[in-house]
């Protein structure tokens, strides 16, 4: 591969449309309420990418220094581990994107809160800060989280409930206590892939010290949490619609059912961790879709 195929290939970008959900998610919620903005839409969508590509390079980097990639892994080609690029190489590329997620961030959240207060921006900026922190933190460090089993619930709040309601609110300025129902279904369905992802890698996650949830409470234990996982996230959009109902457009957001239901069938009945790969990229694609269904179908 040439320095450019290397890159993208550590971009891993076939995570980005789960990035992508929440603030989608957020914004079409806002568009159906009459307040949506196109400079927090795109300073959102930039910010969001940014960060998953920074967490990407992160977990590339960080999993590669503890051991924990290696041969034996199954997933998909890690960059620092195959000596496809050095530490340092990938260490400036990290703060490439540090720099590229300040800077976006920053600019949502200025044109989020023009006319705020300055205790609302001085909130927001943490909460950025803690975003970037949190990529880095979850494979990187003497104690990252992803290593000690918190990398779900991580998951479920930035990529669920700030990432939702966060948008919505520099949309509109306001909030309501429902949203944090959607919200929670992409939360929830993020943390599905994460799940995915600990299932597949369990075995040598467990023989390096990366004791995820799946390794901590083993496999039958995470195949059921799975299922949770998925239904829970179904059954708050489902009350979401009911508490909201105007339209039987909002209904649309049953379209993933059917991937849904064979992404549980198929981690139930997996028996080589290596067939999970593809329900990675699956699940990621039904979150999306259940997100721009959503909302399509509120703005209808």
């Amino acid at each position: 591969m040439n320095s450019t195929q290397i890159w993208i290939s550590a971009f891993r970008l076939r995570t980005l449309p789960l990035a992508l959900s929440a603030t989608t998610l957020g914004s079409l919620i806002a568009y159906a309420d009459s307040r949506f903005r196109w400079s927090v839409f795109i300073f959102g969508t930039l910010t969001t990418l940014f960060l998953q590509i920074l967490s990407n390079l992160a977990n590339d980097y960080g999993d590669a220094r503890k051991g924990t990639d290696n041969e034996h892994r199954l997933g998909p080609l890690r960059v620092t581990q195959s000596g496809l690029v050095s530490h340092r190489q990938i260490q400036w590329m990290i703060g490439i994107f540090v720099l590229l997620s300040l800077t976006s961030g920053s600019l949502l959240i200025w044109y989020g809160l023009q006319g705020d207060n300055m205790l609302l921006y001085a909130l927001f900026f943490v909460l950025g800060f803690s975003a970037i922190y949190a990529a880095i933190k979850y494979t990187i460090g003497k104690r990252p989280y992803g290593y000690v089993g918190f990398g779900d619930i991580m998951v479920f709040i930035y990529f669920g409930i700030l990432g939702v309601a966060g948008t919505y609110f520099l949309h509109t300025h306001s909030l309501h206590p429902t949203i944090l129902l959607p919200a929670s279904s992409v939360g929830l369905f993020s943390a599905g892939v994460l799940n995915l992802n600990n299932l597949r890698d369990h075995e040598n996650d467990a023989l390096n010290g990366k004791q995820t949830l799946v390794v901590r409470m083993g496999v039958q234990w995470a195949k059921t949490y799975h299922v949770v996982l998925l239904l829970t996230a179904l059954v708050l959009a489902v009350l979401y619609t009911v508490l909201h109902f105007e339209s039987y457009y909002q209904l649309m957001f049953l379209l993933p059912v059917p991937l849904l239901i064979s992404d549980i069938n198929t981690v139930i009945t997996n028996t080589v961790p290596l067939e999970l790969n593809r329900e990675l990229k699956r699940l990621a694609m039904a979150t999306l879709l259940f997100s721009l269904s959503f909302g399509i179908g509120l703005v209808l």
